[in-house]
């Protein structure tokens, strides 16, 4: 009897790991705002190199809802994780991505945020699905023009369902150019608030797409736009923020939290009602937003 209690409870808790992209998903499809998601920059590069899989499994630790990682081609028509166009930055290798094999690839390791050498390997976009299956949801950044090749590898990996994409374009050309993936993955626009055009933009998303969620950036200080927004789109589409740098909303960035997190995170949780913010400080972030229940 105790050992089949000890299965019973194992069971359940397997269960309740591989279904956290289920809760995750259909709140962002409800526009749930009682939380706020918390979405980790690159994976936890602080820790781990950016865009390994162990960033990518503590982010997954922390807590986090999304991990943000970046896609690019090797020579021989293979996607893995990789910012830069080059490997010079963040590993320890030289030259162009797209001038070397994946094989070539496996003899070099990634750097940490210091620019040290790990012991970390460039892992394929493959290992990353993987990883994340059933646990977090991804964004998938510098994938759009990639994105056939990368469907190929979520319909394998039954992982269709775990993915966001966003970008820059008007609704016309995402239509045109990705519409036949807007019913299987999750789109959102990215608007940058400054520009004239900003809530034209929007309006036409909603009008024809109806996404769940804008990313919003904005610069200036002075801008009253994201005001309106945050009254404007409440329950209709939830709002991502970047802390990442202080011109991605408007001042409000990682750096000032640590100073001042009321003044940071508090802000555009409480006044610009984000329900998405993106961080390069996860667990200090995710502490905040348990202080505030919002998480």
């Amino acid at each position: 009897m105790k050992r089949y209690c000890i299965i019973v409870i194992f069971l359940l808790q397997i269960q309740a790991i591989f279904g956290q992209v289920d809760k995750i998903r259909q709140a962002l499809v409800d526009r749930d705002e009682t939380n706020v998601m918390v979405v980790s920059h690159r994976g936890e590069w602080r820790q781990a190199p950016e865009n390994s899989l162990k960033a990518i499994e503590l982010a997954i630790e922390a807590g986090v809802d999304i991990v943000e990682i970046d896609i690019a081609k090797t020579k021989d028509g293979q996607l893995i994780l990789m910012h830069d166009k080059t490997l010079d930055r963040t590993t320890t290798g030289k030259g162009n991505v797209a001038e070397w094999t994946l094989d070539s690839l496996t003899v070099l390791k990634l750097k940490n945020g210091a620019g040290l050498r790990t012991h970390h390997s460039i892992p394929t976009l493959e290992e990353a699905l993987l990883l994340a299956k059933g646990r977090v949801m991804l964004n998938l950044d510098k994938a759009y023009d990639l994105f056939d090749e990368v469907y190929e590898l979520l319909e394998k990996t039954n992982t269709v369902d775990h993915i966001i994409m966003k970008g820059n374009k008007d609704v016309a050309t995402v239509k045109r150019q990705f519409g036949r993936y807007l019913d299987k993955v999750i789109y959102m626009p990215i608007v940058n608030l400054d520009k004239p055009n900003a809530k034209k933009i929007i309006d036409d998303f909603n009008d024809e797409i109806n996404p769940v969620a804008f990313e919003l950036v904005y610069k200036e200080t002075t801008n009253k736009l994201p005001l309106q927004l945050a009254y404007e789109l409440k329950g209709k589409n939830l709002l991502w923020y970047n802390t990442l740098w202080d011109t991605l909303a408007g001042g409000n960035d990682d750096d000032k939290a640590v100073e001042n997190p009321d003044a940071s995170y508090g802000y555009l949780v409480n006044t610009l009602n984000a329900r998405i913010i993106q961080t390069d400080r996860s667990p200090y972030l995710i502490t905040y937003l348990k202080k505030i229940n919002k998480k």
